[in-house]
């Protein structure tokens, strides 16, 4: 069962807010158009939005899932222990490079937030951009067999 696109965000600069948007371009071998920060290892970054709200439950706050600063938010796919393998959000497909380990800006949005996203790659997954495209909030999200 295909899980869902739930939020797409960019982040205009470094540190900087990040804007929410209702569609965007995924650039092949680049990440989100506009987004600043991409790299050619990092170039989109992916959370778990169940995993976030088991964290955030945990924690005892209401912590919105755009404090993570992930430029995707997905409902129904797992992301962890994925690393190498093939996600399709719409029309895109993305190779998932590895685990996205919270950093401290995690503690300025909520004490304890950190170290509660380190097991289980809570902080979500960063992965390159294989095939791009359009992608829009509620397309479906689904893994590919890469055999």
């Amino acid at each position: 069962m295909p899980g869902t696109l739930l939020a797409i965000w960019s982040k205009r600069a470094h540190r900087g807010p990040m804007d929410p948007l209702p569609q965007g371009l995924l650039l092949s071998g680049q990440g989100l158009e506009g987004s600043v920060g991409r790299s050619s290892r990092r170039q989109v970054t992916l959370l778990d939005a169940d995993h976030w709200a088991r964290v955030v439950e945990r924690l005892g706050d209401s912590v919105d899932p755009i404090a993570r600063r992930a430029n995707l938010l997905l409902r129904g796919i797992v992301l962890t222990n994925t690393r190498g393998q093939l996600l399709r959000i719409g029309p895109t497909l993305l190779r998932i490079g590895g685990e996205t380990t919270p950093c401290e800006r995690m503690d300025e949005a909520s004490p304890g937030l950190q170290e509660l996203l380190r097991p289980d790659w809570g902080g979500g997954a960063f992965a390159q951009v294989i095939e791009g495209g359009h992608i829009a909030v509620g397309d479906p999200v689904e893994w590919v067999d890469d055999g």
